[in-house]
């Protein structure tokens, strides 16, 4: 992001750079998050918990308006959606970019203006097309030519449906291979270099009532360098000046994707907001200068960026086992509420709160509680060397791909969500109970 947060107290020597702007220490040895302490939100709601800080939030979408003036901000909805969520970035300008019809339903019946409603899926189902016309979104974008056809009959003769077609622009770039989209040979998208963009693009022209607006395009997650999506301006912009020779077709939007990476633990490098808005702005002006072609509206389209660092997920400590060189701490959670870990390798900096400890630092991992081995909250870390069950540990950039990626795994259930702001505490989404997984269950 374009700032770093400081936090408004001293609440311990350790580097809290990653956590909510509103972390400080009210009482020795513990955290509070937007005024309120995590040990009573612990105490209230129960573990595992999930935090999610509302001004931290409403200060990044801002940040994501403010860099980026002229352009259209969607929030990618995958990374996490609920009700409130939805209505705060409603509240804050931004428009939602969703990929089923699950996620639109829960934003359109919460009050979200459906015309700034994105619809992407590289799979889309029939009931997917069908609620984004019913509900009349904004825009779909395509992702495979069969998906052309079906949504020119579903829209029918004498309806009209906003697309865009979503472009593979050959560019590699992010923080995992199974997170990289912008490479040829993928499940997303449409290559340019083997002419299924181009070929895809005829059709929907060919198509009356499908009203082409722009190309889209969008290369991983985690991203922390300006230079890939530099690159995919260029490759875009060329794509368009193709268009416009071939078809005499001017599209005015350009919609970059997101992906922009945040840091994960103190130090980690982070996406610089500023020069990424600084540069695509300079390289889509030049890019477009050269081809003789006015400069399409942008759209961004962050997730991740906007609500991770908002979150800190909370758990008890179970079990300390010494086991050969190892120390292992077993929380009541783990990869059902967060499998980032076993998926990518992803890497966090728990920390003891509600108590304070005088202890050396033991390296430790931090275990989930699920039958599997690869169930790791966090390895390798430093805790206090007194750790025990009962503990209290925080995990902060807790706020994207947590709950949205959970699993019902050993049938634990999905953990709640609570909302902090100034020194209040409210739930936003309620624990998943023992009844909820019963009820589901219908056959014997």
């Amino acid at each position: 992001m374009t700032t770093v947060h400081e936090p408004t107290a001293t609440a311990t020597t350790a580097d809290l750079a990653v956590w909510p702007a509103s972390t400080t220490g009210p009482r020795h040895g513990d955290l509070a998050v937007g005024g309120v302490p995590l040990a009573e939100i612990a105490d209230r709601f129960g573990t595992p918990v999930h935090v999610l800080d509302e001004a931290e939030v409403r200060d990044r979408c801002r940040t994501y308006r403010d860099a980026f003036p002229d352009a259209e901000i969607l929030y990618a909805a995958k990374a996490f959606l609920c009700r409130a969520m939805a209505h705060w970035v409603a509240e804050e300008g931004l428009g939602l970019d969703v990929c089923s019809a699950g996620e639109l339903e829960l934003a359109v019946t919460t009050g979200f203006p459906p015309e700034r409603i994105t619809l992407h899926g590289n799979a889309k189902s029939p009931r997917d097309l069908e609620t984004a016309l019913r509900l009349g979104v904004g825009r779909i974008v395509i992702d495979s030519p069969s998906e052309i056809a079906r949504l020119a009959a579903a829209v029918g003769a004498d309806g009209h449906q906003k697309v865009m077609v979503r472009v593979v622009p050959g560019i590699s770039a992010g923080g995992h291979e199974k997170i990289r989209t912008g490479t040829d040979d993928q499940k997303f998208g449409l290559s340019i270099t083997d002419g299924y963009a181009q070929h895809a693009i005829a059709r929907v022209l060919d198509q009356p009532q499908l009203e082409l607006t722009g190309l889209h395009c969008h290369l991983g997650s985690q991203i922390t360098s300006v230079k890939p999506y530099l690159a995919a301006v260029r490759r875009m912009v060329g794509l368009m000046a193709q268009l416009h020779e071939q078809h005499g077709l001017v599209l005015p939007e350009l919609d970059l994707g997101g992906g922009h990476g945040i840091a994960y633990r103190p130090g980690e490098e982070a996406l610089d907001l500023t020069a990424l808005a600084r540069g695509v702005r300079a390289e889509l002006s030049a890019a477009c200068s050269t081809a003789g072609l006015p400069v399409p509206r942008l759209i961004i389209e962050p997730g991740r960026a906007v609500v991770g660092p908002a979150g800190v997920a909370l758990y008890h400590v179970l079990a300390v086992k010494h086991t050969g060189s190892h120390v292992y701490v077993a929380v009541d959670g783990g990869m059902s509420d967060n499998p980032r870990p076993a998926l990518y390798g992803v890497r966090y900096t728990p920390r003891l709160v509600g108590r304070h400890s005088t202890a050396a630092p033991a390296r430790v991992t931090v275990v989930g509680r699920h039958c599997e081995a690869g169930d790791i909250v966090a390895a390798d870390v430093e805790l206090p060397g007194d750790i025990r069950p009962g503990d209290l540990l925080a995990v902060p950039v807790a706020g994207a791909y947590h709950l949205s990626m959970a699993s019902g795994y050993n049938l634990v259930g999905r953990p709640p969500v609570a909302a902090v702001r100034d020194g209040l505490a409210r739930l936003l989404v309620r624990r998943e109970s023992l009844d909820d997984i019963r009820s589901r269950d219908v056959g014997l």
